[in-house]
């Protein structure tokens, strides 16, 4: 109630070509009760189709690229356990992992820049994963925190909550939800990983399974720096074995 009533005490003001834009506190209250609604929805939609995604099963294509070149495609098996986190098994790699030519000397050089590519982009995934999996906890206070604002434009009855500070400080993240549909259509990122200069961008499309279950299609994550990329395709849904 606190940060409502701060909301509705401060007026927007918008300068621009000298003219000056006060926004009533009734026009306060009635975007902040959108914004609540918008969440509420967000969350409940979010909440079902984890339960309905935890009993199905499903395959997940990594595709891990240099330069735009792909150096390494992995597919997994792909399930959510007990506590609620994926679990995933590994199913193929290609190609297989060849020995690197030249000395003794070259050979550890180049094996070490191989597993420093490997954990960044299993650093960048891990931390997408962050961003395309909504979480109840963190858009609350991103809420609380005045960091959420509400641009239209999307599409029919298509919305789009933009976070900001959401993860990390200085990030930013837009979340395009259908409320028609009750479902979240994509998601737009832009983050780092140990600090600002080490950006990351990321882009989620969802889709919805015959059975009406929301999921994340497909996700491309860039990591700026270091001109590494990380392709992720989600296919194959099917019902647990019991």
């Amino acid at each position: 109630m606190e940060m409502v009533r701060a909301r509705v005490l401060a007026f927007s003001i918008s300068l621009a070509g000298g003219a000056v834009m006060v926004v009533s506190p009734t026009q306060l209250i009635a975007q902040n009760a959108d914004m609540m609604q918008k969440l509420m929805e967000i969350k409940q939609a979010s909440a079902a189709n984890k339960q309905a995604l935890a009993k199905l099963t499903w395959q997940e294509q990594e595709a891990i690229s240099l330069k735009g070149e792909v150096k390494k495609t992995t597919i997994y098996q792909v399930s959510i356990g007990p506590d609620g986190s994926q679990q995933k098994v590994e199913l193929s790699s290609t190609p297989a992992a060849a020995p690197p030519s030249g000395g003794k000397f070259k050979q550890r050089i180049i094996a070490k820049k191989k597993e420093e590519y490997q954990l960044y982009g299993e650093q960048m995934a891990a931390l997408a994963k962050q961003y395309s999996t909504p979480d109840p906890q963190a858009m609350q206070q991103a809420y609380q925190k005045g960091n959420i604002s509400i641009q239209l434009g999307g599409g029919p009855g298509v919305v789009s909550l933009v976070f900001k500070n959401y993860l990390k400080p200085g990030d930013s993240m837009t979340m395009m939800f259908n409320h028609e549909a009750k479902a979240i259509q994509a998601i737009n990122v832009s983050t780092y990983l140990s600090d600002p200069s080490d950006a990351m961008t990321e882009s989620v499309q969802f889709a919805k399974l015959p059975s009406g279950v929301n999921h994340v299609a497909s996700v491309q994550i860039n990591g700026v720096s270091k001109q590494l990329g990380v392709a992720i395709t989600n296919s194959n849904y099917q019902p647990k074995s019991m």
